[in-house]
Formats: structure tokens, sequence, C-alpha cells
């Protein structure tokens, strides 16, 4: 099983960047490289089993279901249902923690999931490096830090 684990510190509240990552509708507002998102038959984005249907700025589509969301935790963990990486068993994890020491914020961004052994590594870079990092740094240009 590959895993996949990125960090980074916000200079902003938890409560602000959490405001801003919770909609699990919402990741064309603040990630770079999604263009749309939908949720599958008028769900509300925060009811758990709700599925969630995005278009990349490339073209390709993805579809993910939500498993867990906690207000309290400030985490978010979910499912890759249909997509075109080649990937098997995915849940993914988005967790916030405040960081005591100043007005930041922690994230972590995990995943786990099945591949073929030969693109292991590739996929691991694309998911830490394009999609968490990227989504991360964003929000880093967003929040001014």
């Amino acid at each position: 099983m590959a895993r996949v684990y990125v960090s980074t510190v916000v200079n902003a509240r938890n409560d602000r960047v959490w405001a801003r990552v919770r909609d699990f509708n919402g990741l064309p507002n603040w990630h770079p490289a999604i263009a749309e998102s939908r949720i599958e038959g008028g769900e509300p984005a925060d009811k758990i089993g709700c599925v969630r249907d995005f278009r990349l700025r490339n073209g390709d589509r993805i579809r993910e279901k939500l498993l867990g969301l906690s207000d309290y935790d400030m985490f978010c963990t979910y499912s890759i249902l249909e997509s075109p990486m080649g990937v098997e068993n995915y849940i993914a994890t988005l967790r916030l923690t405040p960081v005591t020491d100043g007005d930041h914020t922690f994230l972590e961004w995990t995943a786990e999931f099945d591949c073929a052994p030969e693109r292991e590594a590739e996929l691991i870079g694309n998911i830490g490096g394009g999609v968490f990092q990227g989504g991360f740094d964003a929000l880093k240009r967003a929040f001014g830090g």
C-alpha cells in the first residue's frame, strides 16, 4: 500500500482556514487544479456519504465520497470512487491543528492507496507534490504567507 504525507503551516487561525476548506464541494474556491465541482443528488456538501463529482482544469474527472467530517477536530476524510489515476482503495484525510505559538495553522494531508507497483513512486509524487502541496501553496497565498 502506498502512503503520501504532506504538511505545512499557514499564517492564519485554524478557524479561518477551516472555513475555507471544510466545504466538500468547495475545491474550486481554493485549489488551483480544480475547475468545477458538484455534489451528486443535490445532497448537502457536509453529509457523510455524499459524492462530489469534479473536473480538473486538464479535463480529467474524479468522483469522491465523503467518509468523515468534524468541525470539532477539523478534519475531512474521503475516498476516490472513480479517477483516471490508476489508484484503488484510496482514502485521504485533510486535517488542521492550531499552532498555539501565534495565529497559525498546521495542516496535514495524507493518503493511502493501492496501485501498480511500477507506478507507485510516480503517483506518490503527483499526489503529494501536485495535488496536496498545490492546495497548500494556494492556501498560503490566500492567507498571505
